[in-house]
């Protein structure tokens, strides 16, 4: 069969390499390169770096919702169209393209954590599980009817090794989906609209860490965003970066955000306990395990992150 391939960030990247092993892939489409780094230089996405070394055909559209793109797309003749986290929402024109289906593999249990952030957001809100489905592409945000299902239990994971783990499992779900093509099996099952929710994208306002919320929804929230954004607090004007916190108990009677140990150990307390930091990032610095850190670095006992 022949596919065309829509993704670009690194969650995308192993279900393309499968992809690739299942069939021609005609076409990888992809958003634009985006400058990154202290020097602005344009970075390839994640999906076209694969794509290149699989020796395929690469398409990064402005606009893949524009006369040119449809065409380009229509000129492919696809069979089946898989979509992973490619970042831009298909008009009814590209919908309607391929011979056989367009598919779209989503991080969640869906109808679930719709949206642009369901790895993050799940492991933010403290859910015990999750997994990927796959859906018909339609029109609406995640709305498609559902092939397929697989869960997986989130323990103590954070945001990067979940990711790593569902990108695997959706590597699967592909490979079974096209099986089930290829033998007339295929089936999908509307969505219950009475159950979904959403996982709105990673904003400035989302990074910030409450000491005033118990230390369960804190170390939930320093999971969600590691390793890609890290959870941050300001101490003495200066943003810090939190990636790696555990939850400890504490009898202290002092504010949430008072810094109670800064020696060998940074630990922090929040409205029912404390955190102790385990790995940390300050400005302009890479980020460090709290031993390591602390031998260079100074925090105030009984300062009071947030005010007081």
């Amino acid at each position: 069969m022949r596919f065309i391939f829509m993704g670009t960030p690194e969650f995308s990247v192993p279900i393309l390499d499968r992809l690739h092993k299942l069939g021609e892939v005609v076409l990888v489409v992809s958003q634009e390169d985006k400058r990154k780094g202290r020097g602005k230089k344009f970075t390839k996405t994640p999906v076209k770096v694969k794509a290149e070394e699989l020796g395929l055909e690469v398409f990064q559209p402005h606009d893949v919702n524009s006369d040119e793109s449809i065409e380009k797309l229509r000129e492919v003749n696809a069979d089946i169209i898989v979509v992973v986290a490619y970042g831009q929402i298909l008009k009814r024109e590209i919908i309607d393209l391929p011979k056989k289906y367009i598919v779209n593999v989503h991080a969640s249990l869906l109808p679930e954590f719709r949206g642009a952030a369901p790895i993050n957001r799940v492991i933010m809100e403290g859910k015990e599980k999750t997994g990927v489905s796959l859906m018909r592409v339609e029109e609406g945000l995640d709305s498609g009817a559902v092939s397929s299902v697989k869960e997986i239990e989130i323990k103590d994971m954070n945001a990067g090794e979940l990711e790593d783990k569902l990108s695997i499992m959706g590597s699967d779900l592909i490979e079974e989906f096209i099986k089930d093509v290829e033998e007339d099996k295929v089936k999908f099952i509307p969505q219950d609209e009475a159950k979904k929710t959403y996982a709105n994208k990673i904003l400035k306002d989302d990074l910030q860490i409450d000491f005033k919320k118990n230390s369960k929804e804190i170390v939930n929230k320093i999971r969600g965003l590691s390793p890609h954004y890290g959870g941050k607090f300001t101490y003495n004007d200066k943003v810090y970066k939190i990636f790696d916190a555990e939850e400890i108990d504490s009898s202290s009677d002092k504010n949430p955000g008072t810094i109670l140990k800064a020696d060998k150990e940074l630990i922090i307390k929040s409205l029912d306990g404390a955190i102790s930091v385990k790995k940390i990032q300050a400005p302009g610095k890479r980020a460090m395990g709290i031993d390591d850190f602390l031998r260079g670095n100074k925090f105030e006992e009984n300062y009071v992150i947030g005010g007081k």
